[in-house]
């Protein structure tokens, strides 16, 4: 009994991780020149918590741990100056 209840949390468990996805990203140039090696990201779904990059996770194909704070504001660039969305999705403008 001990090794079936073991035996359906590893396919749940399995099961679960195949459900997020992931796919491959060509390499590409910044523009400001550095080169970014192709790499496999996971699919997008609008959680920061679940990314292979974030804090308390890893990732399955390099076995690298997140470093990534999920709460930090992470700023995005326009011609007004630049913005930000918090972990909580609520958008914060800061003025250059």
């Amino acid at each position: 009994m001990k090794a079936i209840t073991i035996l359906l949390l590893l396919l749940m468990t399995a099961t679960a991780m195949q459900g997020q996805g992931s796919h491959w990203v060509n390499g590409y140039y910044r523009t400001d020149g550095t080169y970014v090696s192709g790499h496999y990201q996971s699919n997008s779904n609008g959680n920061a918590f679940d990314n292979w990059s974030t804090k308390g996770n890893y990732n399955p194909y390099t076995g690298k741990p997140g470093t990534v704070d999920p709460y930090a504001p992470r700023p995005h660039y326009n011609s007004q100056g630049h913005y930000y969305y918090d972990a909580y999705g609520n958008l914060h403008y800061v003025s250059d």
